[in-house]
């Protein structure tokens, strides 16, 4: 199948062109100016710390000129229908075509999105993105019938065009997963109409985000020093992390009250999400929507079950973690307003962006002299757009498409948390790279089970690098801190919400209402089985609202297999005794969608059809546990 488009597919609403948005972070914390925290505007940002848009467009004008170049080019796709397969010269020509018309509107789509990230108070830009999105629909819509009609022809017939024309042997992986979706295509007519209504079906997560972006306003809290600190979704978790615990319960009790006023119109959208992928799943001919959501990568269910299973058998990995907080804290019950404490009893060391970049940098030096070279180079580059500033879009993500450089949106804070989700960032930029670069258009956009592991990998690498190197105790205990942190929250916390979501669209499927009240049922069971010996208090049962992933379908379990995948390949990667294991990683990098994800991670050395990565991760999890037990 094509690449998915803006505003459908995996993410709904969150992709920036071709390769898909992904890794959106809810950390950092507000950035001091003066004595008086706040949030700068965009123009007073400095422009070596903003991404460099003007390389796709430099003016509006030429987003103009482009959006009305792929319209006209719409027109000739239309000349392919019915006659598709004819022969295989056509059936090359129209494939080429369509290729040129998707890479030309999703660069279109791309820029629009990313000026709207930039400020989402902006109506112009908002504007732009709304008819990138609907370009993209269009495109989606005037391509549908590409896989009915390939459908329509057996292997043999596909083969036989292949030999009259090879040029259409580059396709061969792409008509095996066209003729694989089969069953669960329909009609040239319906595919269009489905098509049509991709910005209908963003509906949901479009309103949750320009609500909890853009309209939403939490309140200005006194910190302990008698300042004035504005909550906002970018700095909630980092003033959790504040030393005195009647401010971060304050915190903690301000920002849910705040969110819970616009409760009924959060719950709302979740449940029309909801709704909306039993629907189209059933459209589809699936049993259900998280079946339809993993076919696209042709991963199985079972992945998905073996990932939730095991987790949910070594929880008193995760409840270990707990306690060693609850005994660094001194306290008698971990409250929730606790769970982001470090279990170090200071403050974090400040990481300005330049440390946090050359501390990349040095970390990647065992992927080869390449990839450290592209990840420096990506930095000169101004790929980042670093600070925070008001409107913009919250957290983080990296994007881009087929014809520009990567493209990377931080809310960076100064703090440790930032520079790993930098380096997890730029590992999503590398692998779109190398991708972009080594594969044609048709196989560009890897699945998102894949990408996650090449983010996790830097991450992994960052954290050996800094405890092989880093001398200060301090900082070698927050490192050791943080990368506990990254283990509770991506493979445990994430492995929470895929629990969840899967739940929740069971009782979809059964006709149970989804109420808010029943959502904090059903949230707050799973987080009281998580964290069995801690506190769960009503505000935390309301999480749901502040989490945008149960808008993305059945994608959050990603960062969960990411990591236990990532864990296995960094340890290979630092091990002497494989010399090639790199070599296999940057060899996997290079090859997009051109095989499915299972086996592109089997050719990389992990097999993630069992529960051996989960359980190996957990043991490293676990291992570096015991090396904090000894701290506390």
């Amino acid at each position: 199948m094509p690449p998915a488009t803006s505003g459908t597919g995996l993410i709904s609403g969150a992709v920036a062109g071709n390769h898909p948005v992904v890794c959106e972070r809810l950390t950092g914390r507000t950035r001091t100016l003066g004595h008086m925290s706040s949030v700068p505007d965009r123009a007073d940002v400095a422009d070596e710390y903003k991404w460099a848009l003007a390389s796709i467009y430099e003016t509006d004008d030429e987003w103009e000129a482009a959006f009305e170049d792929v319209q006209a080019e719409l027109d000739a796709l239309n000349d392919y229908e019915g006659r598709l397969t004819e022969d295989g010269e056509t059936l090359l020509a129209a494939l080429e075509l369509r290729d040129a018309v998707y890479r030309d509107a999703k660069t279109v789509s791309a820029y629009a999105s990313m000026r709207s990230d930039e400020d989402t108070r902006d109506q112009e830009y908002q504007a732009l993105q709304a008819r990138g999105a609907s370009l993209m629909t269009d495109v989606s819509s005037a391509t549908s019938f590409f896989d009915p009609e390939l459908q329509a022809c057996t292997r043999e017939q596909l083969q036989s065009m292949i030999e009259e024309t090879p040029e259409l042997a580059a396709y061969e992986h792409y008509f095996d997963d066209v003729l694989r979706m089969k069953p669960h295509t329909r009609s040239a007519e319906v595919e269009g109409l489905l098509s049509e209504l991709g910005e209908v079906f963003g509906a949901p997560s479009d309103a949750y985000n320009m609500l909890t972006d853009a309209d939403l306003e939490f309140p200005t809290v006194e910190d302990p020093a008698g300042d004035a600190v504005e909550i906002s979704q970018s700095n909630f978790t980092n003033l959790l992390k504040t030393p005195d615990r009647a401010f971060r319960q304050t915190v903690h009790e301000q920002f849910y009250d705040t969110i819970s006023g616009v409760r009924n119109t959060i719950g709302s959208t979740m449940k029309t999400q909801m709704k909306r992928d039993v629907k189209l799943a059933e459209a589809r001919n699936y049993d259900t929507a998280r079946q339809a959501a993993l076919d696209s990568g042709n991963i199985p269910v079972e992945v998905y079950d073996t990932l939730v299973d095991t987790v949910d058998d070594n929880l008193d990995t995760l409840q270990r973690h707990a306690d060693l907080k609850r005994r660094a804290l001194g306290v008698d019950d971990l409250e929730m307003w606790d769970l982001y404490m470090p279990i170090v009893d200071s403050e974090g060391p400040d990481i300005e962006y330049a440390d946090a970049r050359e501390h990349v940098i040095e970390a990647v030096a065992p992927l080869g002299e390449d990839y450290q070279q592209r990840v420096a180079d990506g930095l000169d580059s101004n790929w980042v757009d670093v600070y925070e500033n008001r409107g913009k879009r919250s957290g983080a993500y990296s994007g881009g498409t087929y014809d520009t450089q990567p493209f990377i949106l931080m809310n960076y804070q100064d703090d440790i948390s930032s520079m790993f989700t930098l380096a997890h960032e730029l590992g999503h930029s590398l692998h779109s790279q190398y991708t972009s670069e080594h594969q044609p258009y048709v196989y560009s956009n890897y699945e998102i089970f894949v990408a996650e592991v090449a983010s996790t990998v830097n991450e992994a690498l960052l954290v050996n690098h800094l405890l092989d190197t880093v001398e200060d105790d301090h900082f070698r205990r927050h490192i050791l801190n943080e990368y506990l942190e990254r283990f509770r929250s991506t493979l445990y916390r994430q492995t929470l919400f895929a629990d969840v979501e899967q739940r929740l669209h069971e009782l979809t499927r059964a006709g149970e209402a989804l109420t808010p009240d029943r959502i904090d049922e059903v949230y707050g069971d799973r987080k009281r089985a998580y964290y069995a010996n801690a506190t769960i208090d009503d505000h935390i049962e309301r999480e749901w609202m502040r989490i945008p992933h149960f808008y993305y379908n059945f994608y959050v379990f990603q960062y969960a297999t990411g990591i236990s995948a990532a864990v296995a390949l960094v340890e290979d990667i630092l091990d002497d005794d494989q010399p090639d294991a790199a070599a296999r990683y940057r060899e996997f990098l290079t090859r997009g969608s051109s095989a499915y994800p299972i086996e592109l991670l089997q050719d990389a050395g992990v097999d993630m059809s069992t529960s051996a990565p989960i359980e190996r991760a957990i043991g490293v999890y676990d291992h570096y546990l015991d090396e904090a037990d000894d701290l506390v």
